[in-house]
C-alpha cells in the first residue's frame, strides 16, 4: 500500500513539473525580451497609436527593450511629438533601429531617432533633412531661389526684415531646432549637426553620423545590434538606471492591431476626402428621396468617419469651407439650373480642395488626380441632370387631362354607363358607353369636370402573313 501512495506522489510530482515548468521558463524569458516595433512609411496618428500601444505592451511585459525599427520619409509634426513623449515616458529602453539597408529616417524620423536612448543605423542607410516643411513657402535657411531679385536689393541697400510668412517658417524652424537640441542634449549626441539637418536640410550616412556622433552603433542587422548594446546602461524614465542583458534576448515582434490599422486607412487625406463627400452627397440623395434608407444610412457613417480623420488631421478650414460651399453651390445647381452657381461650385470645390490640408508633410498631399476625378464627376453630374431638364423642356406638355389620357384604370363598381375607376392612385368617378365589369382594366379616354370617361384598351390585330 505505500508503494503504491510513493508512486502516486511520484506521479503528481511529474505533472505538476512538466506543468508549471514552462510557466516558470517563460516567467525568466520574460525579462530578456526584445520586443520590435516597425514604423514604415509616413508618420501619422496611426503610427503615434500603433508606437504607444506598444511600449504598454513592453512596459506589462516587462520587456528588456524595444527595438524602434524606422523607414520613414517624415510625417506629421503633431505624431511625431507625441512619439517622443512617448519615448521619453517609456521605462523600457527604447533603441532606434535604421534598417534595413537602403532605409532612411528623414524629417521626423530624425528627430525620433534622437529621442531614443540607442540610437542605430545599418549600413547603406542615412537620415537627416529634419527641416519643417511649409505649403508654398522656401525651405528655412536655404538659398533662396531667386539670387538676382536678392542682390539687386542688396545693391539698392534695403535691408528690410522677413515678410509675414518668412517670419512664420522662421518661427517653426527655430521651435523645431530647440526641439532637437534638448533631445541631442538629453541623449548626449551631436547637437550642433542636429541643428544644421534642421536648418539646412542636411543628410548624413550611417558611417558618417557614427563618426560625427549622431548616433552610438551602426549594426548589419538585429541580432548584432543586440549582441553590441548587451551590457550598456542607460537612463529611462524616472531617472532608473537598467543596465541592459540582451546578448540572449528572445526576439518578438508586434504588429498592429486593427485600430492602428483602420485609422491608418482613414486618416490618409484622400480616403477621408472621398469619405466626406460620400457622407454629404448620401445625406442629399436620402432628403432628396426620403425613405431610401440606404442613402442615409451609408451617408452618416462616412460623414463622420470622414470628419474624425479631418479632426485628426492638420486641416486649412478655410479650404474646408471653400469644399462645402462648392458643394452646396452644386446641388442647388441641380435642382435649379444656372450655369453660373454650377461654374462657381466647381472652382470653390477645386479651391478647398487644394487649400484643405496645412501641411505638405510626406504621405500626407492631397492627390490631384483625387481631385480631378471628384470634380469631373461633379460636372458629369451636373450635364447629365442639365441635359435630362432640357429634353423635358423641349417635349411635350403633358398637364390636367392631357396628362391623364392613356393612363389604365380599373374598374372598382360599375353601373349602367358610371362608376368608379381607380386610376394613378386615386379614386375617380367614370362614365363611358360601355358596359364593365369590377376589375376589368380600361384606358382613360379624357377627363371632364373630375370624371374620367374610360373606354377599352384598342387590341391589336395582326396583320395576315405576319408573325
Amino acid at each position: 500500500m505505500q508503494n503504491v501512495r510513493a508512486t502516486l506522489v511520484a506521479a503528481v510530482v511529474a505533472v505538476a513539473l512538466a506543468v508549471f515548468s514552462p510557466v516558470a521558463s517563460a516567467g525568466e524569458n520574460n525579462s530578456k525580451l526584445a520586443l520590435t516595433v516597425s514604423v514604415e512609411g509616413a508618420i501619422g496618428p496611426a503610427t503615434a497609436r500603433y508606437v504607444k500601444d506598444a511600449l504598454t505592451k513592453a512596459d506589462e511585459r516587462h520587456a528588456e527593450i524595444v527595438v524602434l525599427r524606422l523607414n520613414t520619409p517624415g510625417g506629421l509634426s503633431t505624431s511625431m511629438r507625441e512619439i517622443i513623449a512617448d519615448v521619453l515616458a517609456s521605462r523600457v529602453p527604447v533603441v532606434g533601429y535604421v534598417a534595413p539597408s537602403g532605409a532612411h529616417a528623414a524629417s521626423a524620423g530624425t528627430y525620433i531617432l534622437y529621442a531614443t536612448h540607442i540610437a542605430a543605423m545599418a549600413p547603406g542607410t542615412n537620415l537627416g533633412a529634419a527641416t519643417p516643411v511649409q505649403i508654398g513657402g522656401p525651405l528655412p535657411g536655404l538659398p533662396d531661389a531667386s539670387p538676382d531679385k536678392g542682390d539687386k536689393e542688396k545693391k539698392d541697400g534695403s535691408d528690410q526684415q522677413p515678410k509675414t510668412k518668412d517670419a512664420m517658417a522662421a518661427k517653426a524652424t527655430n521651435d523645431a531646432v530647440a526641439l532637437i537640441r534638448s533631445l541631442a542634449e538629453m541623449r548626449g549626441r551631436n547637437a550642433d549637426w542636429a541643428e544644421k539637418a534642421v536648418r539646412e536640410a542636411a543628410s548624413l550616412s550611417a558611417n558618417a553620423a557614427l563618426q560625427a556622433n549622431v548616433i552610438d552603433l551602426v549594426a548589419r542587422d538585429q541580432a548584432e545590434l543586440l549582441r553590441q548594446i548587451d551590457g550598456r546602461t542607460v537612463e529611462v524614465a524616472g531617472g532608473e538606471t537598467r543596465h541592459l542583458a540582451t546578448r540572449e534576448a528572445a526576439r518578438e515582434a508586434i504588429d498592429p492591431g486593427w485600430i492602428s490599422r483602420f485609422l491608418r486607412v482613414i486618416t490618409d487625406p484622400n480616403v477621408a476626402f472621398i469619405l466626406m463627400l460620400v457622407g454629404i452627397y448620401g445625406l442629399i440623395f436620402e432628403l432628396s428621396s426620403p425613405g431610401a434608407v440606404a442613402p442615409g444610412v451609408i451617408g452618416t457613417i462616412c460623414l463622420l468617419l470622414g470628419l474624425y480623420a479631418l479632426n485628426m488631421l492638420p486641416v486649412n478650414y478655410a479650404g474646408l469651407g471653400l469644399i462645402l460651399l462648392g458643394t452646396t453651390l452644386l446641388v442647388i445647381e441641380v435642382f435649379n439650373p444656372t450655369v453660373v452657381l454650377g461654374l462657381g461650385g466647381i472652382v470653390a470645390f477645386v479651391l478647398g480642395a487644394v487649400m484643405l490640408f496645412e501641411l505638405e508633410a510626406p504621405g500626407f498631399r492631397l492627390s490631384w488626380p483625387v481631385i480631378g476625378v471628384t470634380a469631373a464627376i461633379f460636372v458629369g453630374l451636373i450635364l447629365v441632370v442639365l441635359g435630362s431638364l432640357r429634353r423635358a423642356q423641349r417635349g411635350p406638355m403633358r398637364l390636367g387631362a392631357q396628362a391623364m389620357r392613356g393612363l389604365s384604370a380599373e374598374i372598382l363598381d360599375w353601373s349602367e354607363s358610371e362608376g368608379h375607376v381607380f386610376a394613378h392612385g386615386e379614386r375617380w368617378q367614370a362614365r363611358g358607353t360601355e358596359a364593365f365589369k369590377p376589375g376589368e382594366v380600361v384606358e382613360v379616354a379624357n377627363i371632364v369636370d373630375l370624371t374620367l370617361v374610360v373606354r377599352r384598351r384598342p387590341v391589336l390585330t395582326v396583320p395576315e402573313g405576319g408573325t
